[in-house]
């Protein structure tokens, strides 16, 4: 869920603890770099391989 927005920035609030947040950068149509995904993974408490099943 979105909680809030700063900018380019999206600050995503986990439904069942808002206090979990991810920030996810939102710049137009262009990809996330493979650094930044990561980071956005570790925050959200995902590996690469839960978030490839999620896909």
């Amino acid at each position: 869920m979105v909680n809030r927005t700063s900018g380019s920035h999206h600050m995503l609030a986990h439904i069942s603890d808002p206090a979990r947040m991810v920030i996810v950068p939102m710049h137009g149509n262009h990809d996330i770099k493979a650094g930044t995904l990561r980071s956005i993974l570790k925050q959200a408490g995902l590996t690469v391989e839960q978030f490839k099943e999620l896909l």
